[in-house]
């Protein structure tokens, strides 16, 4: 393994000096910030629009239920007819007129309004609209039958219920909700960092096996040194460009927030503004500290070194199966009838993890795909922050690590004979001949 450091160094420098990568380290976060800050503007003039909507209220429920708000200012329009109420609103320029004909019993008030407009109305007005019409008719139609609002409203009980385990470590349904996105955002890294730089490893493969370097390079290295440096140097030069990736899109942010004024933290969509409302009750400060809290119980140590191991481990194995693809095949297009077999395990370790942790973390199917080694670097990195036993992470890495090396000698079987063959579509039963050789 004298010559493996060389390898690693001169893959390194290669992939770093390529002209393609440099492009694409500098490109992508200026592509990417370039594209969130053209939403982010966008949805800052959508904001900054002011609309007038006329209401032209003819049952006398309403008048008092419509307030202005930065956004939305509402004309209460009173002793005109409905035709006189349209040509106001055209003439105006209003976004619309809100019309509640004469309400002569609530069971029927869905035929009593109306909204007229020149344009089709965005969905999130007309939502605003029948949540102000619904909440202020609900309540005269109650007051109206004889029902005390406010004792209602006093008589609301709010249950959450408070989860503890037999050792006495407590913890809520925010715990869960971090713990599942903290586990998600791992998972769904690992994948997004295999199908990348494990593409990146096999076309390097390919591009020197096609220009025939590659019998001058094995001359003197063993194959298998060749393919371990292959995917060592590339994963350095990968996590290079992660790393330049994350530090050029922080400071492109805060220059682009301080020549355009765009403020990325208090950008809103209506989703978002929904959501700020929802805030606006006196138990959201109570939330906030509950998803601190739960942040800070979230047994950080164990997995952030679950993660490196899992993460390290997970790739090695899939980049070393892309590698022998690479060493299999003359050029991309082949490539198709092998991965497949590759990517299948990867897509159904983010479903598991997606739809099956999610509901049990400790479930026998949860539980089994954590220790299947070629899903386990996704599923067990999703259960980890659910209180997975140290014996289960020790068992399933070492099942990962056997797998990684008992793969390699398979990748490298085929790597060897691969390399060198030229003008031959292989099969997979060419492929288990190659591993006899």
């Amino acid at each position: 393994m004298n010559h493996l450091s060389l390898i690693i160094q001169r893959e390194y420098l290669t992939k770093v000096r390529n002209k393609s990568f440099l492009i694409m380290t500098i490109l992508s976060p200026l592509i990417m910030i370039a594209l969130i800050t053209v939403v982010m503007y966008l949805s800052q003039m959508n904001n900054n629009k002011q609309r007038t909507i006329a209401v032209l209220d003819e049952s006398g429920y309403l008048t008092e239920a419509f307030t202005d708000t930065d956004n939305t200012k509402y004309n209460i329009l009173s002793g005109v007819t409905l035709d006189n109420a349209k040509s106001i609103v055209e003439e105006q320029g209003d976004y619309g007129l809100l019309h509640i004909n004469k309400i002569e019993n609530f069971d029927d008030v869905n035929n009593s309004i109306q909204f007229y407009s020149e344009e089709s109305p965005s969905i999130s007005v007309i939502s605003s609209l029948e949540d102000k019409v619904e909440k202020e008719l609900t309540n005269r139609n109650m007051a109206q039958k004889g029902i005390d609002i406010a004792l209602i409203k006093a008589s609301k009980i709010r249950i959450d219920i408070a989860q503890e385990n037999f050792s006495g470590v407590k913890s809520s349904k925010i715990d869960s909700v971090v713990k599942l996105a903290f586990g998600g955002a791992a998972g769904y890294l690992l994948f997004m960092f295999i199908i990348i730089y494990g593409n990146m490893i096999m076309r390097s493969v390919i591009e020197e096996k096609t220009s025939r370097i590659i019998e001058v390079i094995i001359s003197s290295v063993k194959p298998i040194q060749l393919m371990l440096g292959k995917i060592i140097g590339t994963s350095l030069a990968g996590i290079t460009q992660f790393v330049i990736w994350i530090i050029l899109g922080g400071v492109l942010l805060t220059v682009v927030s301080a020549v355009f004024g765009i403020d990325f933290a208090q950008a809103q969509t209506p989703q978002q503004e929904l959501m700020m409302q929802a805030m606006d009750n006196p138990d959201a400060g109570m939330k906030m500290q509950g998803l601190f809290t739960a942040f800070y119980n979230l047994p950080l140590a164990n997995l952030v070194i679950a993660f490196l191991l899992f993460f390290i481990s997970g790739y090695l194995l899939y980049s070393s199966l892309y590698a022998a693809i690479g060493a299999a095949v003359d050029n991309e297009t082949d490539t198709q009838q092998f991965m497949l077999p590759i990517l299948m395990p990867l897509i159904l370790a983010v479903y598991v993890g997606m739809f099956t942790v999610i509901e049990d973390p400790h479930g026998t199917v949860s539980t089994i795909f954590s220790f299947i080694p070629f899903t386990s670097p996704v599923v067990m990195l999703m259960r980890i922050p659910f209180g997975v036993p140290i014996w289960q992470q020790v068992v399933s890495l070492l099942i990962l690590v056997a797998t990684f090396m008992g793969t390699v000698w398979f990748a490298a079987k085929i790597y060897r004979v691969g390399i060198l063959m030229y003008g031959k579509k292989p099969t997979y039963k060419e492929l288990l001949k190659w591993i006899r050789y």
